[in-house]
């Protein structure tokens, strides 16, 4: 019997967030820690992510009723639920959380840049650079591997709930590189390579069902932001 399969899926990484520009800053500064009082869950959106949110969602209402998300699903993390409800607006589509779409967790070296890794954990430095970002996990934290075993859950959710129907998530940057990992059978290799590159905030992945699988259709598109003027363009590096 063939599996059930959604026609179309799409997830966007959040707008830019405050600990987006703090990372980022502290890096360039070689500090060893964000300077950022908030649990993970709870930061925000800066306001050029705000403006991110909105340039979503005016390519959002610009869609054919016909190819406009019917389901949507966000990480229950404060940054993605506000471009969620920033993006969808007025649309008459209620955002359900699922925390199997949050963060990865990142335990002891939570809020530490690079430079800070090495200083204060650095034996956890070598062996993050010894296992690669796909099996080291942090004490206390989560490995991409970890991430990928609640995706597989959550996309299992989605066949067996929403076949044949669109599908919108909010999430962040692991989420869509191991989606794309669980979807279209990638190696480690291959997954460690695309994150090589920078996802943009604000990005939008997709894939468009073509006989009966999911084919990528797009992938770290910010067509939607450029066009909506260079005030919210301003992209980061984590």
């Amino acid at each position: 019997m063939s599996v059930a399969e959604l026609s179309w899926l799409g997830v966007v990484r959040h707008g830019e967030s405050t600990a987006n520009v703090a990372a980022e800053f502290a890096e360039a500064a070689g500090l060893a820690a964000l300077d950022i009082t908030e649990r993970d869950a709870d930061v925000p959106l800066s306001a050029t992510g705000a403006a991110q949110a909105g340039a979503l969602r005016a390519w959002l209402a610009g869609l054919p009723v016909d190819q406009r998300p019917e389901v949507v699903l966000s990480s229950p993390y404060r940054r993605a639920v506000q471009t969620a409800e920033l993006t969808i607006g007025d649309l008459d589509l209620p955002v359900r959380l699922d925390e199997r779409l949050r963060d990865r967790e990142l335990g002891v070296i939570d809020l530490l840049t690079r430079y800070g890794v090495k200083q204060r954990y650095p034996e956890e430095a070598v062996r993050r650079a010894r296992l690669g970002p796909f099996y080291y996990r942090p004490p206390g934290g989560e490995a991409w591997t970890d991430v990928a075993l609640r995706l597989r859950g959550v996309l299992g959710d989605l066949r067996r709930d929403h076949p044949d129907r669109r599908v919108l998530l909010f999430a962040h940057e692991a989420v869509v590189f191991l989606l794309r990992y669980l979807i279209e059978d990638l190696t480690e290799a291959e997954v460690r390579d695309l994150s090589a590159a920078r996802l943009h905030n604000a990005s939008v992945t997709a894939w468009t069902r073509v006989d009966g699988r999911l084919r990528l259709a797009t992938f770290n598109d910010i067509t939607h932001v450029t066009e909506a003027g260079a005030q919210v363009t301003r992209q980061t590096h984590v």
